[in-house]
């Protein structure tokens, strides 16, 4: 292979516009970027019209790169049925934040059968036709290399079956842990279940080619997993942000201290003792207006908490909206606030949106665990601080320095912050290289 040949690669995501979300923003940046590298993708996804997305967001449509292929295929999914016996218009959000703070029998039953009969997810049933469509395209074209991106985590299985059949390389991108995510116990797996879902875990840890994670703490987990698997495969690419995206002037309010956080956030984020240290505060500058603003899915438990708190009166919500309006908001805020929840393998979280919070050059406040991966980015892009859950006087004595400052300059932005290696175009570099290594191309 010459070193200016063009790389076909066969990008496979049941995630695609007008889906919304990180996980759609991941495979699109990709797309929009590899070709500058000499990658050229093929996108295999879900047809719209059938698919099972708790997010739409049209307005990423308008950054399908021209000239990108794109294939739409059937699937048959169970999400309707839940619909139908439910009476719910949504289906379930990650993690399970549009759902009551207590399930009801019926969201216990369907927990517990997508725990057990769709395995590793109730997306499986994409895969056969996915995979008839993936073999039309490989007999058709002359892809070097492929992917297969998640959660959902089925779509991997549809690798691990391309591989064993094409001997294709194939990079497996693991957006999230598999076994270990945060909400995996409200499944109600069965131990029949848990073992076939960590058999396919296994299967897709060992023999792909390589493995792409988004933390080094999540390359930490798998490989603390009992899998004959080689370390020096498994490739830590984390999501990151546009410059394209950030072109809106910063605009923060003049007459109030505004924190704003985008996304979703449900019970397992643990916020109290902030929330706690932010009535505080106000009690203590009764002189300055706080707005506290979320902009996303929350949860109906966390909504009682901030009101338990006394912060009902200063909190905003606003439902989910489309990408380019959530960055209007970061850029219409004070300071951001971000936290990760409070589960077993919370070092392995890094919060997608937190690379767009960089690109705002806003303060960060985060909430989690210290010396993890997002506490050591925050900290080498001078861009904030992370505090323990449950550190409530440096929450205290944080907040106080910024109400001070903020009185004698409502604009709170940083100078600068060195966040240019987490530009989107900056890691399809990466992954081009990667890709590049496994065709054997220099």
């Amino acid at each position: 292979m010459k070193a200016t040949d063009t790389i076909d690669l066969l990008y496979i995501s049941y995630y695609w516009p007008p889906s919304g979300g990180p996980g759609v923003q991941r495979g699109l940046k990709f797309c929009k970027h590899l070709p500058a590298f000499g990658v050229r993708p093929t996108v295999l996804t879900v047809d719209e019209a059938q698919a099972s997305y708790p997010l739409l967001d049209r307005t990423f449509e308008k950054e399908v790169p021209d000239g990108l292929q794109v294939h739409r295929t059937a699937t048959t999914e169970p999400f309707e049925y839940y619909k139908k016996l439910t009476g719910k218009k949504e289906i379930p959000f990650s993690g399970f934040a549009n759902q009551k703070e207590k399930d009801t029998l019926v969201d216990k039953v369907f927990k517990f059968v997508r725990g057990n009969l769709f395995i590793p997810d109730a997306r499986v049933g994409w895969n056969k036709h996915a995979l008839k469509k993936a073999e039309e395209l490989l007999a058709n074209g002359n892809y070097k290399a492929m992917i297969t991106t998640s959660p959902p985590h089925s779509t991997q299985l549809i690798g691990l079956k391309l591989k064993k059949k094409h001997q294709l390389p194939w990079i497996a991108d693991l957006r999230d842990p598999w076994t270990n995510i945060h909400y995996y116990d409200q499944l109600h797996h069965t131990a029949l279940a848990r073992r076939l879902d960590e058999k396919y875990e296994r299967e897709v840890l060992e023999q792909a080619d390589a493995i792409v994670v988004t933390s080094e703490d999540t390359k930490r987990l798998f490989l603390n997993k009992p899998v004959s698997i080689d370390p020096r495969k498994i490739h830590v690419i984390p999501n990151g942000y546009d410059e394209q995206d950030f072109t809106l002037p910063s605009q923060p309010p003049k007459q109030e201290l505004c924190i704003t956080y985008t996304g979703t956030i449900t019970e397992a984020y643990n916020i109290d003792v902030f929330l706690k240290a932010l009535a505080h505060t106000m009690s203590v500058h009764d002189a300055v207006d706080y707005r506290l603003r979320f902009v996303g899915q929350v949860s109906e438990g966390l909504k009682k908490r901030i009101e338990q708190a006394g912060l009902g009166g200063i909190t905003e919500f606003i439902p989910y909206v489309p990408h380019e309006a959530a960055i209007a908001y970061l850029m219409q805020s004070t300071v951001l606030l971000l936290a990760i929840a409070d589960v077993d393998a919370v070092y392995a979280n890094v919060p997608g949106k937190l690379f767009e919070y960089l690109a705002s050059n806003k303060p960060i406040i985060c909430l989690g665990p210290v010396h993890s991966d997002t506490d050591r980015i925050i900290d080498e892009c001078g861009a904030g601080r992370l505090f323990h859950y449950t550190a409530y006087d440096l929450m205290v004595d944080h907040l106080d320095q910024l109400s001070k400052a903020w009185k004698i300059n409502p604009n709170q932005d940083l100078p600068y912050i060195n966040h240019a290696r987490y530009s989107r175009k900056s890691l399809a570099s990466d992954l081009a290289k990667l890709v590049k290594q496994l065709t054997g191309q220099k």
